[in-house]
């Protein structure tokens, strides 16, 4: 049985979705995903209790708001929220992310609501 290898193109996965706050996975390791998203707006504060949170932005700017401050994260930057910490994330335009995060993790964290997405929905 022969294998295909084909690199996984961000461009090409997003024009398969608009939504907004909605991530889709795109690859896994280990027990980790790989999920782009589309990001515009104000989010609601959340933290996740038992992970870190790895955000890289691949175009735009995208800034997580936290109780005591901020962070800004440019295309070709990133940042990782450390398990536990509240965070809000915030994009005046379109953001295009990349989320790194253990299988299973609720974009809203304990939080829920109806900002809650889908959780595993691969592309």
């Amino acid at each position: 049985m022969s294998m295909t290898y084909t690199a996984i193109n961000f461009s090409e996965k997003y024009t398969l979705f608009s939504e907004q706050w909605a991530p889709k996975v795109v690859a896994q390791m280990n027990d980790y995903q790989f999920k782009i998203v589309r990001l515009e707006g104000d989010f609601i504060w959340h933290r996740h209790a038992e992970t870190d949170e790895t955000f890289i932005v691949l175009d735009g700017e995208l800034r997580l708001d936290f109780r005591d401050g901020f962070v800004l994260i440019g295309a070709g930057e990133m940042y990782v929220v450390p398990k536990g910490v509240e965070h809000k994330p915030f994009a005046a335009k379109e953001v295009r992310l990349l989320l790194v995060e253990p299988c299973g993790v609720l974009n809203t964290g304990a939080e829920g609501g109806e900002r809650t997405a889908v959780n595993d929905v691969w592309i």
